[in-house]
């Protein structure tokens, strides 16, 4: 799997290498312009596009409803937060697979703190937020300091973050105080769009900036690329992966703070469901707009297209577990993708 991560960031060397082409009117770059709407740089909007387009036709009534486009907006927009704290560790190479216990314990905690203190709920969830920060500095410590694989490292961190959101809700769910001000953190809406899906987009465009225009976003890709060619340039790798780890821990803790203000309930096991859409949606992402590269644009596409095809099935009448075998599918084929576009991309910067 690590190789797999190396070969989604080998792009960045490659960008780097062969830099700005010559002039911006000639022939000759004008295929290459042309080559940025084509299927292998953002097939999934070609896919995306044409999934609305079979449901529209298969089920009009259901599809072409305003409460469609909600339920994508608002569902889906907890699964778009955890894809987005995967980017940031992914990027530099490293897994975390503790994020939907981080999610759970997020919103664990949050209810806990509405449930035995008068603070105001921005404050709960802020404190939600705080504690996914910390489950990342663990992460941190036994990948940077213990030198654990993030695989195992984050499975391990994972198993004891869920039996920590177990015995801090007394192994119930937590609803008190959960309605009022702090349900409308996910449900309120602005100019009839939902929050939570501003939440993404915020995020996503924020991300975005940071880790293409930024020092710091550089620094990570490096660190993703070749750790210790990075090193030697100067960059402090172990900090850029405890930071990565931090930041992803506190957007998987946001995320469980929208899902149990969403549900207006802080459950144990709330975030485990979203551990493998999240991964599809950040592995197939990665095959979107950057080509090899982990980005907030993928994901948030991806999540797209994995929320229409899964939302599309449940409507059509499909099966329960239709869903998960979506998600499922696409992540082997996210992976496949990215692996099979390796090969060419190393043989290129060779």
């Amino acid at each position: 799997m690590s190789e797999t991560i190396s070969g989604t960031t080998a792009g960045t060397a490659a960008v780097t290498a062969t830099g700005g082409s010559g002039g911006s009117g000639t022939r000759a770059d004008r295929p290459r312009a042309l080559r940025g709407l084509g299927f292998g740089t953002i097939g999934a909007v070609y896919v995306w596009l044409a999934m609305i387009g079979l449901f529209a036709l298969w089920i009009p009534d259901l599809w072409l409803d305003r409460a469609t486009v909600t339920t994508l907006m608002s569902d889906y927009s907890i699964t778009a937060l955890a894809a987005l704290s995967l980017v940031v560790v992914l990027s530099a190479r490293l897994f975390d697979l503790s994020i939907g216990s981080t999610m759970s314990l997020g919103g664990v905690v949050a209810g806990h703190l509405l449930a035995t203190t008068t603070l105001q709920p921005i404050l709960c969830a802020l404190g939600g937020v705080l504690a996914g920060a910390l489950v990342g500095l663990a992460n941190a410590v036994a990948v940077v300091w213990l030198r654990l694989e993030s695989l195992i490292a984050t499975l391990g961190t994972g198993a004891i973050v869920a039996a920590m959101a177990v015995a801090l809700s007394g192994d119930k769910v937590l609803t008190e105080r959960m309605s009022g001000d702090f349900n409308l953190i996910a449900i309120g809406e602005i100019a009839g769009i939902n929050v939570a899906f501003l939440y993404v987009i915020a995020l996503m465009v924020a991300m975005g900036l940071v880790l293409e225009q930024t020092a710091a976003g550089r620094r990570l890709y490096a660190t993703g690329y070749n750790t210790e060619a990075a090193r030697l340039m100067g960059v402090r790798v172990n900090r850029v992966k405890v930071v990565a780890f931090m930041v992803s821990g506190a957007l998987a803790g946001f995320a469980g703070v929208i899902l149990a203000a969403r549900l207006q309930a802080g459950a144990p096991d709330a975030g485990a469901h979203y551990l493998i859409p999240a991964f599809s949606a950040a592995f197939l992402g990665a095959t979107q707009f950057r080509h090899g590269r982990f980005n907030p644009w993928g994901a948030v596409l991806a999540v797209l297209v994995i929320g229409t095809g899964s939302l599309g099935l449940s409507l059509a009448g499909g099966p329960a577990w239709a869903p998960d075998v979506f998600s499922g599918l696409i992540l082997i084929v996210a992976v496949a993708i990215t692996v099979a576009e390796r090969g060419p991309r190393r043989a290129g910067v060779a």
